[in-house]
């Protein structure tokens, strides 16, 4: 066998495993087999001191497998933009839905997260017959509801859910970079890295800060 042809087959060998490993993320999926229309839902932002948190539900065709398609915090910043745009061309339905610091502020990062759901779970374009969820149950739906633990690492259509919510969340906060300078929200994405909490210390909080998040850091 040459060089070439023991790469080309490690490949190739790589590359099925990659596909047992999705396959194996249908497991929850699978256990619907009467539901024609399977969402799943995450969300990106709960922990961080400044922008939004948003939210993802998504509606993938059930014969549709992506290669490296993971829990968003598992794929590189390189490999969640590729796959967001293979993501949003083959869904058949998807609905962001987003609260920003103030409404975070003023209900709970907890109350806001659901609050994001139901307008992400309320505004897609096709209604689910059941939700696939990220560990929680989201109150107010009328949607059956399975909530999952370590759900965007387990389940394919949570993991679609994240990657969109994330790379659209990353995406806003480069923005918010560029108009509010000094705290590296482009590299740190609002989260409370050293460099983000001496900036909050040096310049104090920004428009977009979450002010219930940021007491022990300003004054």
């Amino acid at each position: 066998m040459t060089l070439k042809e023991e790469r080309e087959l490690k490949k190739k060998k790589k590359m099925e495993e990659e596909m047992a490993r999705v396959e194996a993320m249908f497991e929850y999926e699978k256990q619907h087999p009467d539901c024609e229309y399977i969402a799943g839902i995450d969300e990106v932002g709960r922990g961080p001191l400044a922008g939004p948190v948003v939210t993802c539900c998504i509606i993938m065709p059930k014969d549709v497998r992506i290669p490296y398609v993971n829990d968003s915090k598992k794929v590189s910043k390189k490999r969640r933009e590729m796959l967001y745009d293979i993501i949003m061309e083959k869904a058949i339905a998807v609905s962001i839905g987003v609260n920003n610091e103030k409404r975070i502020d003023e209900i709970n990062i907890l109350q806001a997260t659901y609050e994001a759901m139901r307008k992400a779970i309320n505004n897609l374009e096709v209604k689910p017959d059941i939700l696939l969820n990220d560990a929680v149950n989201i109150p107010e739906i009328d949607i059956p509801q399975v909530p999952i633990i370590k759900g965007d690492a387990k389940s394919f259509t949570i993991a679609c859910a994240s990657i969109i919510a994330k790379v659209t969340r990353d995406r806003m906060m480069e923005e918010y970079d560029k108009k509010y300078p000094g705290y590296g929200f482009g590299k740190n994405m609002g989260y409370g890295t050293k460099e983000h909490t001496d900036a909050l210390r040096k310049l104090g909080p920004c428009e977009i800060h979450r002010r219930t998040f940021i007491k022990n850091f300003v004054d």
